[in-house]
């Protein structure tokens, strides 16, 4: 094995696969003294660099678990006229994280609400928010779960401790009442500390027929929007976008 052939061995064996991938290049623009050595170290170990920090994101995106990929760049606003726009562009900025506000997106089926939570929250990942999308009665179920097993207060820790929280969908199917006192203690543990992103296609003063207790829909709304911002989306579904 020649020694250049030891070195490439030695940077895989590092984990640093942008330099051995870049490195040849670069030795015949030290050899032929187009570039100094410490310009060739310096241009490989930022490629290596920049590799390894948009490797670090895609696993905070894949372990996020959205459903898919979406960017608000993608989102037509023009065909929701009614959305403030440079409201929505704002949260990219993660202003409302660092003040611990949640995001609520209301709205009928199809006009982009999850598209809107994911997109943010995608964000959220390349910014390097530790987050988690979860359809609501997935995550009633995993609690419930967790409580007939005993194991409750540690699946609710765990669920805390996201930077962001992203629930899609509250208000497609009933919640009953064990589940709404589930979700209260989720939202409680949440408060104040960390932001939660939420869609619904009911309006907040709708919400205690989707919790059937009024006590306990009193309870997650108080500590809901007491920091937030409220989306309403009043347009055309996408989904019939273009339909006779």
């Amino acid at each position: 094995m020649t020694k250049f052939q030891e070195l490439l061995t030695n940077l895989d064996a590092l984990g640093l696969g942008k330099m051995h991938a870049y490195l040849p290049d670069y030795i015949d623009q030290i050899n032929t003294q187009q570039l100094s050595f410490t310009d060739a170290m310096l241009n490989l170990t930022e490629a290596e660099l920049h590799w390894q920090s948009d490797q670090e994101v895609e696993r905070i995106i894949h372990r996020a678990h959205f459903p898919q990929a979406k960017t608000l760049k993608a989102f037509d606003f023009d065909f929701q006229p009614n959305i403030n726009k440079q409201e929505v562009l704002g949260f990219q900025d993660l202003a409302f994280m660092e003040k611990r506000e949640n995001l609520v997106f209301i709205g009928s089926p199809g006009v982009g609400k999850t598209h809107l939570a994911i997109s943010i929250g995608i964000e959220a990942c390349r910014q390097g928010k530790r987050t988690l999308f979860i359809n609501c009665h997935e995550l009633l179920s995993r609690l419930r779960a967790a409580y007939e097993k005993g194991d409750l207060d540690r699946s609710i820790n765990r669920y805390a401790r996201y930077d962001l929280l992203v629930v899609d969908e509250i208000g497609y199917l009933p919640i009953d009442h064990d589940e709404a006192n589930l979700l209260f203690q989720l939202v409680n543990a949440r408060y104040e500390k960390h932001s939660t992103i939420i869609t619904s296609n009911t309006d907040l003063s709708g919400w205690v027929e989707i919790f059937q207790n009024p006590t306990v829909t009193a309870a997650i709304l108080d500590r809901l929007v007491h920091h937030v911002h409220v989306v309403k989306i009043t347009g055309k579904s996408y989904r019939l976008k273009g339909a006779g």
